[in-house]
């Protein structure tokens, strides 16, 4: 009953969250220390097909959560993470979740990297009751689940990655701008999202498309789509692509020396490794991207500083949206005063629902469905380093068009 009351007045006075930031080694009359850490679980692809983005994420989260605790933690506790290894694999994240919110009781959750795993994950996180904010379940099936707890933490949805691309090309002299485009996307409902969403576009606006390849996730040899692609001499190639798939199917490509005047892989190249492993050969290539280490937001600063201190290499966007779903939990957590499971979790949602968060990507509302409202940029490899270069508002280098051989 004791602590019941303490969590009613720290949701009713700032003044009593303050104090319990003071006041962390005390004890409530249940036994419940304020010391006591606020456990957070989380489920990630650490192995399988998407180990390579699921290894960002669990480094954004960690960074988050260092940062949170050296600068006093969660309503005076420290944040504890706990995260488990899914495999890649849809059925493993289910019972992932399961053990967290049923046998490990954790306070909160955090959600796993791909759409194909962020949907099973809601679903266990949604019969739980509990808030859910997840850093890469981008695809328009996510948010059409009818999910009431969801909120992804980036600035737009997959269809949307590659509006500012889709602009800049249609508006380009039609006898400059691509006639033709060859499209190759992964099984993966994010994935398809980014390359679908842009090929909508340019078909409204009369640009062909000359191959569209979907491929299961688990391909390693892209040497028979390379060909079809580069048979079609298409003007332009889109990949609707995680890492590695996009790796190897770049260099299928520059083994056939096939060189579009435009090329963009959705994901890929915001990776550090990016650059190595296709052999540098990056000048030109585009990708759309929630986050720059550049922005002048007031706590990216502090994130790219910290986070680099931490793991010796400057936060790329798979960790930023990582962090990014720890500052909107935290946010809802300060705002409520509390974190546990049962009735705490509708008052974290309730607020998220009315309110605008402040974060490494910028400020970020929701619409009902857990919809960012906001918009990606566009990056290219511009004299060796990735920039920004759409929009206009944002450019941090010109456009380059036609792309350099690779």
């Amino acid at each position: 009953m004791a602590a019941t009351e303490a969590r009613l007045r720290i949701v009713a006075s700032a003044a009593v969250a303050a104090l319990a930031l003071a006041g962390c080694s005390g004890a409530d009359d249940s036994g419940d220390s304020a010391a006591d850490p606020i456990t957070i679980g989380v489920s990630l692809p650490l192995t399988g097909d998407f180990s390579e983005p699921g290894k960002g994420v669990q480094r954004g989260y960690e960074a988050w959560a260092k940062i949170v605790n050296d600068n006093g933690g969660l309503l005076g506790r420290r944040v504890e993470l706990k995260i488990l290894d899914d495999q890649s694999n849809a059925d493993r994240v289910v019972s992932d979740y399961e053990q967290l919110l049923g046998k490990d009781a954790v306070d909160l959750v955090f959600g796993p990297f791909s759409t194909r795993l962020v949907i099973p994950a809601a679903r266990v996180a949604e019969e739980y009751g509990m808030l859910f904010v997840e850093p890469a379940g981008a695809a328009p099936q996510v948010f059409e689940q009818g999910f009431k707890n969801l909120f992804y933490a980036a600035p737009a949805v997959a269809d949307d990655h590659y509006n500012h691309l889709a602009e800049y090309i249609v508006k380009m002299p039609a006898d400059q701008r691509p006639k033709t485009v060859a499209y190759a996307a992964m099984d993966d409902p994010f994935a398809q999202g980014t390359a679908y969403g842009l090929k909508e576009k340019l078909e409204q606006a009369g640009i062909r498309t000359v191959v569209d390849e979907v491929y299961p996730p688990n391909t390693t040899e892209f040497g028979s789509i390379a060909a079809k692609i580069a048979a079609s001499k298409a003007d332009m190639v889109v990949g609707g692509t995680q890492y590695q798939d996009a790796v190897n199917l770049i260099v299928a490509l520059q083994q056939l020396n096939y060189q579009p005047k435009l090329a963009a892989f959705s994901t890929a190249p915001t990776n550090p490794e990016f650059a190595k492993a296709i052999g540098a050969k990056t000048e030109g290539i585009l990708a759309p991207t929630g986050y720059t280490e550049k922005a002048k937001f007031p706590s990216n600063v502090e994130f790219v500083q910290k986070y680099t201190a931490q793991f010796g290499t400057p936060p790329g966007e798979d960790e930023a949206n990582a962090y990014t779903t720890g500052q909107v939990v935290a946010a809802a957590v300060a705002a409520a005063g509390c974190a546990e499971q049962g009735d705490c979790q509708r008052k974290l949602v309730d607020w998220l629902r009315g309110n605008t968060v402040e974060t490494v990507v910028g400020p970020l509302n929701w619409d009902k469905a857990g919809r960012p409202q906001s918009a990606h940029m566009i990056q290219q490899y511009v004299d060796g380093e990735i920039q920004i270069v759409l929009p206009e508002s944002q450019k941090e280098a010109e456009f380059v068009f036609p792309k350099p051989n690779w």
